[in-house]
């Protein structure tokens, strides 16, 4: 399992990056005190998204994370009304999926569900 990914914002693109991760079903959860100021974590069902508040953040142009909303119309729907545009893709694996470009920049894939593990790993 992955546990959590971590991508540099904008102090002011936080909030409405917030919506995005809202709207796909993660929460907002405390960042330990011992890290200090400068960090916002989301969580849904043990995995993690940390947003690293940056002046000058790297983005990168290709690089995007994929989450499986598992309730994929709805999710499409509140990311809709949250202002973000989406771009349905092609099916990959029987599914489907959609493309963001959060207002901070960073690329993230929506998918309806995930691909079947091609390792025998789960």
């Amino acid at each position: 399992m992955l546990h959590h990914v971590a991508m540099e914002v904008r102090q002011g693109d936080v909030e409405a990056d917030q919506r995005f991760w809202t709207a796909v079903g993660f929460v907002a959860v405390p960042v330990p005190p011992a890290l200090g100021q400068g960090y916002t974590w989301f969580e849904r069902a043990g995995s993690q998204i940390h947003l690293l508040h940056r002046d000058d953040p790297v983005i990168p142009p290709r690089g995007h994370v994929a989450v499986v909303a598992p309730d994929f119309e709805e999710s499409l729907e509140r990311v809709r009304a949250a202002g973000i545009d989406l771009e349905e893709r092609s099916r990959l694996w029987g599914a489907r999926r959609a493309k963001a470009v959060l207002p901070s920049g960073h690329t993230v894939e929506l998918m309806a569900a995930p691909p079947e593990p091609s390792n025998g790993v789960e």
